[in-house]
């Protein structure tokens, strides 16, 4: 069809939005037809989540045991609609610097327009509590790496980083160091303050993307703090396993059974994978 976006299109709007001066919030997808869908309800871009595509090809939850193939594999089919341009969460690059090589290599082929990696420690150490980072160097290792094997200038390399963990200023050393590598953009999680946003701006001189604001920066004009995507929930997925759920409860056939009051924490077993981590990673 001629209204369909070829790869280098896609990658040019995602470009054009990073450089403009408004805040897009893209669509939360997970196959073929509800990036069309998007489209088709005006949305200007969409995301695939690592915690959505885990849920939509392995029925599991984001404990980082999607392989970059599957991932691969579902960013590709959704392309392959040519309905939007394609945002990934592609996690810590699936390993290594040079892991992090072979991802872009992937999803560039596989059509993506742009594709975060983040500084977290992934996948959960033995013995680890909550979320770690790698060190400041690690990470713009893995994100020279990562710029380096891009073949189409177009396509978009977004550092991401959960320094907001630790303290301020480590967000703001590794948003400079993120901007002085080369970055497209910057994702930064859990920002709340306003104040912080406008400095992580300045240090990076980068657009930024943010998740679903809250707190304070959730009151004020995300464009005019340098943010030019906002993320939304991603809440495609359990929708329409919901109504998934009452279309299969309502056909003959089905037993009587009542609807799980947390569907998608028991379709995709977490109590299962909470009870192997506790037996198999704690120290």
């Amino acid at each position: 069809m001629s209204d369909r976006l070829s790869a280098q299109d896609a990658r040019r709007q995602l470009r054009a939005i990073l450089a403009g001066d408004r805040c897009v919030r893209p669509a939360s997808v997970y196959d073929a037809l509800t990036v069309r869908a998007a489209s088709r309800l005006g949305f200007e871009l969409a995301m695939l989540g690592g915690s959505v595509a885990a849920l939509a090809v392995l029925g599991a939850p984001d404990h980082a045991l999607l392989s970059l193939d599957e991932f691969a594999g579902l960013s590709r089919r959704i392309c392959r609609a040519g309905a939007l341009p394609l945002i990934v969460d592609a996690d810590h690059g699936f390993g290594t610097a040079l892991h992090a090589m072979r991802t872009v290599e992937e999803l560039e082929a596989a059509g993506v327009a742009a594709m975060t990696l983040e500084d977290t420690c992934l996948p959960q150490p033995y013995g680890a509590t909550g979320a770690s980072l790698v060190s400041q160097g690690e990470a713009v290792a893995r994100l020279d790496a990562a710029l380096a094997a891009r073949t189409d200038p177009e396509f978009a390399i977004v550092a991401r980083t959960n320094a907001r963990l630790q303290d301020g200023d480590s967000l703001i050393a590794r948003a400079r160091a993120f901007g002085a590598a080369g970055a497209d953009a910057l994702f930064i999680t859990g920002a709340r303050d306003p104040d912080l946003v406008a400095r992580v701006r300045d240090a990076a001189n980068l657009p930024l993307i943010v998740p679903k604001p809250q707190g304070p920066l959730a009151e004020v004009d995300l464009a005019t703090h340098g943010v030019r995507i906002c993320l939304t929930p991603h809440r495609t997925l359990p929708a329409a396993m919901g109504a998934a759920w009452d279309s299969l409860a309502d056909t003959p056939g089905a037993r009587d059974v009542a609807r799980p009051d947390d569907l998608m924490a028991d379709l995709s077993e977490a109590a299962r994978y909470d009870a192997l981590i506790a037996r198999y990673l704690a120290d």
